[in-house]
């Protein structure tokens, strides 16, 4: 016997879901990301699929599409892929590898906290990734969203059109590109020969060691980004 789908009582009821699946993501803050195709051709979708979900949905709906509303296209010059949010509440602020200040730092932030202090002498005070996010790096995940506490729940709800949309819109001229782990260098494949690619080991526990620490991809973005007369990063 299959095994009965399960929706929202307040779903059949006419009412909102209770899950937390049903808020809507604001749009009206994306800027000129909000030109994308993805808006009119799959977020409609998307946020049906989310309108059924009785889980509860993380980030909250108003962080969704934090990383767009931070960074816009134009001032974008170093691209982070990850792969989707925390899956614990009050964890993920919807920017990839960043967590909300009061949270303690999760094992991959801890990693790359260690080699940022290893190849710059500092490293920020919190998880929060807001101050990077506001000098043009676009901490992009691959899917925006994640049922609570289920990792890569929503990874086939269809985000990887928006992921699409935007590195083809940042294929215009060089940017600098932290990839890392095959699921964000899979992601960034197609991308032109003009950019900066810095390729290594995920900074998970499960791979730091086999290429991510020692890798000094932030002095190496800043390096890139003086050589051609912007101002760094300022990492910490």
């Amino acid at each position: 016997m299959k095994k009965p789908v399960s929706i929202d009582p307040q779903i059949l009821s006419g009412g909102p879901p209770t899950g937390g699946g049903g808020r809507t993501a604001p749009l009206h803050r994306l800027g000129a990301w909000g030109n994308l195709p993805f808006f009119t051709g799959d977020w409609p979708r998307i946020e049906a699929a989310l309108r059924f979900e009785t889980r509860p949905i993380l980030p909250p709906a108003h962080q969704r599409f934090a990383a767009l509303e931070h960074t816009q296209p134009d001032v974008t010059r170093v691209v982070i892929l990850g792969q989707d949010p925390y899956p614990t509440p009050g964890h993920a602020n919807g920017l990839a590898f960043s967590v909300t200040p009061d949270t303690p730092l999760p094992n991959s932030r801890g990693n790359i906290f260690r080699d940022l202090r290893h190849d710059s002498g500092a490293a920020p005070a919190t998880g929060d990734l807001t101050p990077w996010a506001d000098q043009g790096v676009l901490l992009l995940n691959t899917a925006l969203t994640v049922p609570e506490g289920a990792a890569g729940g929503h990874a086939n709800l269809g985000w990887q059109r928006l992921t699409e949309q935007v590195l083809a819109r940042l294929d215009d001229r060089p940017r600098a590109f932290l990839l890392w782990g095959a699921h964000a260098q899979k992601a960034a494949r197609h991308l032109a020969l003009h950019h900066l690619r810095i390729e290594t080991a995920h900074p998970s526990p499960l791979s730091a060691y086999r290429g991510f620490f020692g890798s000094r991809p932030f002095s190496r973005v800043n390096d890139w980004l003086t050589a051609r007369g912007e101002p760094p990063i300022r990492w910490a």
